[in-house]
């Protein structure tokens, strides 16, 4: 049975369901836009090829006997994958569907690029994505081992960036944030003052802190009241928030916060931080259509929306 069955062709499966479907030589002909006669031949052939007889003639109807019941099911069963198959692979190849993992460091992981994904899943229903959030290093780390195929990361410039292709996208602006029960500090400060103020910030020797530190030394400012350290820029703004010190965070990941007014931004004239935001890639990996695709709309939407004043 094996062999005559690997004999059988898609385009007879698909005319004999047809034929199944329609219960008439003549609609399946018109259907599958061939002569009724080629119908006729392609069932015969069907039929022999399987040993059994699949259908019969009941007054101008064409309706199946009990195996061609069975070889209906069978035949349409195989004819419906093959076409989900070829839609698949089609739409692979064109970047329709896929899958995809991303590597983030926290604030863009938390606050940037959940909206981004969630527009570009709704035109792609049927792909997987998913985004890995950690620290600079840990995410770079991930994209190294191909954990993730690509990341969207500060650049942990102290561990290095060896094996990886790194992209520039845009400059993350850091804002100096207290809460409204801040009473410390008035709408601005000197860095000559800010120095002395109770800081929370990110752990000592991680990526985020000793791009802070440094960005704060070209000012002249190295820090000697640091209050609190957490590992999340969650936690931090959490705390600011409660009132336990002041902080350097990500605008974008304040914006509801200053709107809501539950933090303010405290002004440091002559004063301007910002950090880099990359995309990074192993130098080695191929992504495929699907996944270059989601990384063009990832960057092309960070970078239209920093422009626009968005992110």
């Amino acid at each position: 049975m094996r062999s005559l069955i690997s004999q059988l062709t898609l385009h007879k499966l698909e005319v004999f369901c047809h034929v199944a479907e329609l219960e008439s030589v003549s609609r399946a002909a018109e259907e599958c836009s061939i002569a009724q006669p080629v119908v006729t031949t392609h069932i015969k052939a069907l039929s022999e090829k399987l040993g059994v007889q699949l259908t019969q003639r009941n007054g101008r109807q064409i309706t199946l006997t009990e195996d061609g019941r069975r070889v209906y099911i069978w035949a349409k069963d195989i004819v419906s994958q093959t076409r989900e198959l070829e839609q698949e692979l089609q739409g692979r190849k064109s970047g329709a569907v896929g899958n995809a993992s991303i590597a983030a460091s926290m604030t863009l992981g938390s606050y940037i690029l959940p909206s981004i994904v969630s527009r570009f899943k709704k035109n792609h229903e049927h792909s997987d994505i998913s985004v890995q959030v950690a620290s600079p290093k840990l995410a770079s780390g991930q994209v190294l081992r191909g954990e993730c195929d690509f990341g969207l990361t500060i650049v942990d410039q102290i561990h290095g960036m060896r094996g990886l292709d790194v992209t520039p996208l845009y400059n993350e602006r850091l804002i100096l944030a207290g809460s409204d029960k801040t009473s410390f500090v008035g709408d601005q400060v000197t860095p000559m003052n800010l120095k002395d103020l109770p800081f929370i910030t990110a752990r000592t020797n991680t990526a985020r802190r000793d791009l802070e530190d440094y960005a704060l030394m070209t000012h002249g400012i190295i820090r000697s009241n640091v209050a609190l350290e957490f590992g999340h820029g969650e936690a931090i703004k959490q705390a600011v928030r409660a009132g336990a010190g002041i902080s350097f965070l990500f605008l974008s990941s304040v914006k509801d916060e200053l709107r809501n007014g539950s933090l303010r931004e405290i002004k440091t004239p002559g004063m301007s931080l910002a950090f880099p935001i990359y995309l990074v890639q192993r130098k080695d990996r191929r992504l495929t259509a699907f996944q270059k695709k989601l990384a063009v709309y990832i960057c092309t939407e960070i970078q239209s929306g920093h422009v626009q004043g968005l992110l």
